[in-house]
């Protein structure tokens, strides 16, 4: 249950970080989710927070996809972030929706977890099992 309320907090701040840039949205994000694991702290199962720093990388990209509205944006954008121009284009004009691009292969390689640690977000995974 505290999983689904966690989503539903996270969800509110993902909505309001439409407007905002991923490093403002980041910023907003960090706290709430180093407050949720000291609390949760001392759960075993590594499982269900991997799956939720999956999804959390997925709503970012998803809000990335959104604010490169235009398909030329997202071409160039694409090509910036290193995918070669056959593949920014086909992956730029391909008609699917943000969400359907946020989890496709294009944007895990254009936007990989390093460009979201470089940004300075938070795994939850690392703050549960840091690292020696």
């Amino acid at each position: 249950m505290s999983l689904a309320r966690f989503r539903a907090k996270l969800r509110e701040i993902f909505r309001n970080g439409r407007g905002w840039s991923l490093a403002h949205t980041i910023a907003v994000l960090n706290p709430v989710l180093r407050g949720w694991m000291g609390y949760y702290r001392l759960t075993r199962s590594r499982t269900p927070l991997e799956e939720l720093d999956q999804w959390i990388r997925r709503r970012l990209r998803c809000i990335l996809w959104r604010q490169w509205k235009r398909r030329p944006t997202r071409l160039r954008k694409l090509i910036a972030r290193g995918l070669d121009a056959e593949r920014a284009w086909h992956s730029a004009y391909n008609g699917r929706g943000p969400w359907w691009n946020a989890g496709a292969l294009h944007m895990r390689h254009a936007c990989p977890n390093a460009f979201f640690s470089r940004l300075g977000l938070q795994s939850l995974l690392h703050l549960r099992f840091p690292r020696r």
